[in-house]
């Protein structure tokens, strides 16, 4: 059975808890900075993680922060997010819990969630 130790995966979650500082709701899941700040995203804010941590299950995982009255910057239904450093690097993407109809010029809250890397098989 493979194995990795637990500091591969933090080395690998790094990134996102060094450099993921803005955070955007998507109407479609973005797979490049461009598409995730611009093309699909409905409303952004800054955001932070918390450090690797132990995964239910196996592996490691970081908490990323609630976001509360985030700016919405344009109007449909947001469905995923997407975590940049705010210049020119796309970290993370995935399914946001619940979709959310969002308007311009209000606000959008998101509750906490983790994004982690499993144990191999």
């Amino acid at each position: 059975m493979a194995s990795l130790a637990n500091a591969v995966f933090d080395d690998g979650l790094s990134a996102l808890t060094t450099n993921g500082t803005r955070i955007d709701i998507c109407s479609t899941e973005p797979t490049t900075y461009a598409e995730a700040t611009s093309t699909y995203s409905l409303g952004t804010s800054s955001t932070t993680t918390g450090s690797p941590a132990d995964r239910t299950g196996g592996g490691r995982e970081v908490t990323v922060a609630a976001v509360t009255d985030a700016s919405v910057t344009g109007t449909g239904t947001a469905a995923f997010y997407a975590i940049t450093n705010g210049s020119d690097t796309l970290y993370a993407t995935g399914g946001l819990s619940t979709s959310q109809s969002v308007t311009v010029g209000n606000t959008f809250s998101l509750g906490s969630f983790t994004i982690g890397i499993p144990d191999p098989a």
